[in-house]
């Protein structure tokens, strides 16, 4: 008997739970050489500017234990190139598309979502762990404030359900994620990378040219299972958990905490083949414990 995989998000069904996670995957263009992106529950674009970014300074990249530390600074050639090259490429797939925004002022945001209005995209992933230059460059997701004005402002423009992307980087993850749904979010999603720091003993240097970048990969995921569980608690909309995940078992530990959907990301860069595996794996799961719908394993562990 065929187990049923498919999970509807504000009102997108999506033939599995299973997406990639974005800055990891591109557009997709590349991993095509990999994975049939007719598998995948969704490909979550890179982050898209309103402009070109050039991204920071080399060295921008680092191994650390357990995952990688990255500061590329969301370098990326902006929403003309964007929807003249990425958008016609996803669309010949049979995938779900979700457009990943990022910006430097609200301003930026809403000129991106407006661009993507009448566009064929299924949803809009507003990442708010960008540098809010209006508010000495802290990040849009560290203030409930901030994050509910930004959440409201791209809910009045957006032609699509709109996605926040939290960051980790905060004192409580709950009230992070009340803000956003309060502001009229339809999903959530988290965690987005640690901050960390990696530094040269030898030549007593900061590894990376920005000193700090994003942590992610396995190291990250007890966090980020933890976070999932407890922003799953505190609203009632949707949440789609990603940190982390190498394997189907690391995404069933999202799903049981309370995740509709995962995304998968380092993972991507050591394994093209991971978001194909772990679809398979969790297929494989409902089979041997005689799960019929994906939908009754979520949020249900047992307190």
């Amino acid at each position: 008997m065929k187990r049923n995989t498919e999970v509807t998000i504000a009102g997108v069904t999506f033939k599995n739970p299973v997406m990639t996670a974005s800055g990891t995957f591109g557009s997709g263009m590349e991993y095509s050489e990999f994975v049939d992106l007719n598998r995948l529950g969704a490909v979550v674009t890179k982050g898209v500017a309103n402009v070109p970014w050039p991204g920071n300074p080399t060295p921008r990249v680092a191994e650390t234990y357990g995952g990688m530390l990255n500061a590329i600074g969301l370098q990326n050639p902006g929403i003309d190139v964007f929807l003249e090259r990425d958008i016609p490429f996803l669309q010949r797939f049979d995938t779900k598309i979700i457009v990943n925004v990022c910006g430097k002022t609200v301003e930026d945001y809403l000129k991106v979502v407006e661009r993507c209005r009448d566009v064929s995209v299924d949803m809009l992933e507003i990442n708010v762990s960008c540098p809010n230059v209006k508010e000495g460059a802290i990040a849009f997701g560290q203030k409930t404030e901030a994050l509910y004005e930004i959440t409201r402002a791209v809910k009045r423009e957006a032609g699509q359900p709109v996605i926040m992307k939290l960051s980790p980087n905060v004192t409580d993850i709950g009230e992070m994620a009340k803000a956003a749904e309060a502001g009229g979010a339809d999903c959530i999603s988290l965690i987005n990378t640690l901050t960390g720091m990696k530094i040269d003993v030898e030549k007593r240097k900061f590894v990376l040219a920005n000193k700090t970048g994003g942590l992610s990969g396995p190291a990250i995921k007890p966090v980020a299972v933890r976070m999932v569980y407890q922003a799953s608690r505190a609203v009632k909309i949707p949440v789609i958990g990603m940190g982390g995940i190498l394997t189907a078992a690391d995404a069933l530990e999202f799903i049981l905490a309370g995740a509709s959907a995962v995304a998968v990301g380092a993972a991507n860069f050591i394994n093209p083949y991971a978001t194909a595996e772990i679809i398979e794996g969790i297929e494989g799961y409902m089979e041997r414990h005689h799960v019929e719908d994906i939908t009754d394993l979520i949020g249900q562990v047992e307190e």
